[in-house]
Parts: C-alpha cells; sequence; structure tokens
C-alpha cells in the first residue's frame, strides 16, 4: 500500500466547541505538513475552499446554512503548494479540491497550475504537483464568477446543466495545459437530452421552458478569442491531474485531452470503486501508461488512539468515542441535524480504534496496492495529538500492514 495524507484545515469548531484563530489553524498546519514529510507520506493533499462559509449564510440561497465556522482556510492552492514545498523536503503536494468554476475560471487556473509548477521545478526536479479539480462542492463559491443560471431554462436545468459547465470548463483547463492555442469556438457545446435528467418530470421542464423537442441548446458559458498561457515551456512531467468527479462521462471525456485521474471519497462503496477501476482501465489516456490502482486515491478518516498512558482496550474505547463525536459534529454542521444512519455509515468506512484494530481494518478493506489518502485532522484542533496519531500510525500501524503484506 501507499500512505498520503489529507488536510482539511477546517475552521470550525471541534466537539469541545473551540475553534483556533486563522494563524493558529495555518501554524497547525505546517507543524503537521512538516511532520509528514518525515514521516515518509507520499502526498500532502490540501482542501481548497473559497469565499467565507459564515458570510454565505445570509446569501437568498444558502449551500450549508447550519455549518459552524470557516469549511476551510486555504483560498489560494498555488500559494500554499509553493510554501509547502519550501518547508519540506521529499512529500509531494496535491490539492482536493481545486474548482475550475471559481477564482477566475478555467483560463486563470490553468496559468496559475502551470506557473507553480514552472516555480516547483526550480527548487527540484523531482517531487510533483498534483491537481485534483472539480465543479466544487458548494455553489456558493462560483456563483459571483457567473457561474449561476442565466434565464428560465438554465434555473430548471441547473443540476444537469452545472454538470455541463464543468466539462466545458475541463476542456479549457485541460487544452491550455497541454499548450493549445484556443478560442472558445474550439470547445465543445453544450446540449441537454433527457438522459442528462433524473427524471422525466425534471427534462419535460426544460424541454417546454426551451420549447423544443429533442435536444436543447445551451449557449457557452465562456467566450473569448484565440488564446495560449504562460508559461509556455514547463516541466509538465511534474504535474498529476485529478479529476473530482464519480460521472463515468465525465471521467472518460476528460481522458480524451490529458492523462487524468480520479478520486474516491471516504464513504464510496466498494462497488463503485471496482467499477471505476475497470472504466479508468479502459479510458486513462495512453500518455499515461497503463492504469494502476494506486492512481485512485482512497480517502479515509484515521480515529487512531496510541496514547501511552491507555490499554489497548482504553485505547479501542476511547478512539470509538472520538470518532462518534467528530462524525456527530460534523453531519451536525453540514445539514442541520444529527442522522445517525449517516454517521453509522461513516464510521462504517472510517479506521477506528488502537493500532492493531486499524492495521486489521485496512487489510480487511482496502487491497495490497492502494493508495489510502489518510486524514487525521477531521474536527481535531489539537495539534499535537493529530501529529501523534500520524506518527502512531507511520510507526506502529504500517509495519504491521506491511508486515502481512
Amino acid at each position: 500500500m501507499e500512505y498520503d495524507i489529507f488536510f482539511s484545515i477546517s475552521q470550525t469548531p471541534d466537539a469541545d466547541d473551540f475553534t483556533p484563530s486563522e494563524q493558529e489553524m495555518l501554524r497547525s498546519y505546517f507543524e503537521q505538513v512538516v511532520l509528514a514529510d518525515e514521516l515518509g507520506f507520499g502526498v500532502a493533499w490540501l482542501a481548497q475552499a473559497h469565499l467565507s462559509t459564515i458570510t454565505q449564510k445570509l446569501t437568498s440561497k444558502p449551500v450549508v446554512p447550519h455549518w459552524k465556522g470557516e469549511v476551510g482556510l486555504c483560498t489560494d492552492f498555488p500559494q500554499l503548494a509553493i510554501e509547502t514545498f519550501h518547508r519540506t523536503n521529499d512529500i509531494d503536494v496535491g490539492s482536493a479540491v481545486l474548482s475550475l468554476l471559481a477564482s477566475g475560471g478555467p483560463i486563470a487556473q490553468a496559468e496559475r497550475i502551470a506557473n507553480t509548477v514552472q516555480l516547483l521545478a526550480l527548487s527540484s526536479k523531482n517531487r510533483k504537483l498534483h491537481v485534483g479539480f472539480s465543479a466544487g462542492r458548494f455553489e456558493f463559491m462560483a456563483r459571483p464568477y457567473g457561474i449561476k443560471p442565466r434565464n428560465e431554462i438554465e434555473e430548471k436545468a441547473w443540476p444537469a446543466l452545472r454538470g455541463q459547465i464543468f466539462l466545458e470548463a475541463s476542456e479549457i483547463f485541460l487544452r491550455l495545459l497541454r499548450g493549445d492555442i484556443i478560442s472558445s469556438e474550439d470547445i465543445r457545446s453544450t446540449t441537454l437530452k433527457r438522459d442528462n435528467f433524473r427524471s422525466d418530470e425534471d427534462w419535460e421542464a426544460v424541454r417546454k421552458a426551451a420549447g423544443a423537442n429533442d435536444v436543447v441548446e445551451i449557449e457557452r458559458r465562456y467566450e473569448f478569442e484565440p488564446l495560449s498561457i504562460v508559461p509556455k515551456d514547463w516541466p509538465k512531467g511534474q504535474l498529476e491531474l485529478i479529476a473530482g468527479t464519480h460521472d463515468a462521462r465525465a471521467q472518460e471525456f476528460v481522458n480524451s485531452f490529458l492523462p487524468v485521474k480520479t478520486f474516491n471519497l471516504s464513504i464510496t462503496q466498494p462497488e463503485v470503486i471496482e467499477a471505476t477501476h475497470e472504466r479508468m482501465r479502459e479510458c486513462y489516456h495512453a500518455d499515461g501508461g497503463e492504469w494502476h490502482r494506486r492512481d485512485m486515491p482512497r480517502t479515509s478518516f484515521v480515529f487512531l488512539n496510541a496514547e501511552e498512558e491507555l490499554t489497548p482496550e482504553q485505547q479501542s474505547a476511547a478512539a470509538s468515542q472520538e470518532a462518534k463525536r467528530a462524525l456527530g459534529a460534523y453531519w451536525a454542521a453540514l445539514e442541520g441535524t444529527i442522522d445517525p444512519s449517516k454517521v453509522e455509515k461513516a464510521a462504517d468506512n472510517a479506521l477506528i480504534g488502537n493500532p492493531q484494530e486499524i492495521a486489521e481494518q485496512m487489510l480487511e478493506r482496502f487491497h495490497p496496492h492502494d493508495r489510502i489518502m489518510t486524514w487525521f485532522d477531521f474536527f481535531n484542533h489539537d495539534s499535537s495529538r493529530v501529529c501523534r496519531d500520524m506518527r502512531a500510525f507511520m510507526e506502529q500501524v504500517v509495519p504491521l500492514v506491511e508486515g502481512v503484506l
């Protein structure tokens, strides 16, 4: 197995209602990522967010009305990535994920990413920037950039249309990174059909609003004359691309331009994971070589208790309690109510227990060639404890797992 680490840098109250300052959050992040580098984690994946989650609750369409605090403090991934590279020696850095629809859109994002890789190459020829990209989980972060319905047809079609906008943005982003000179006329046009919608009722409402029969034509979201990005001569081999989508058509589409891997969420069911591997073996861009299981990092909450003053039994009980509190606080913040079934489902997919139990769960759940994106800072602002858990994972859990494998 391979072992990566995810940093949410999420400024939200923990289970004890404690919220650190922004500076405290960033100091904790750097303390943890420097240790992750020393311990040998492969990639440090950074969550990215945009705009204040607190303020968005005042809008007419709040996305997460019950969320307390800020969903994330990494609002400029390239800058934080470069600073992270400067403070570490071996670990790679990745975004999980960068929104193509915010921060100026796909053209601006392509130029930022190429420039970041160019700067990285000045200090290292071996380390890589891993760019996970998506439409973004929270819509409010893209609305100020014009990503919202422009008329009645788009309003009715929005859940389906937003995915199509992501495809348009993805093509622009990938072709610019590839080095193409493009105009908006070169980019895919958007048409909506019945199979874009979840129900006949949803499709019928859009079709009637457009006065169409089988196809609804949608105006392009991005209009521009021929352009290309700067830098032009940058080390593309130091960039890895990962799409944050489970849409099969989207995974196939992005791989028509460049090799693009894909993410797996912490609560994705095993059958979906295996189906994705099967599909990606067929559609993965030839320039990326053969598809491997490591090409889809598997996110996993880690609630590890290896505190020395506790017995293994006490560690196990404490870890279970810590997991329930953290997962309960998360779902309450995200939806406003604690849904026991969701907490239970998330717990079923998390790694919970003392070192021996965590190792057993990993051997039972994961394939020997999987790449695990471990998540230790989930609703936990005690940086010294997070660091102890990271160390215990790499020094106690991983040897048990690798010993069996």
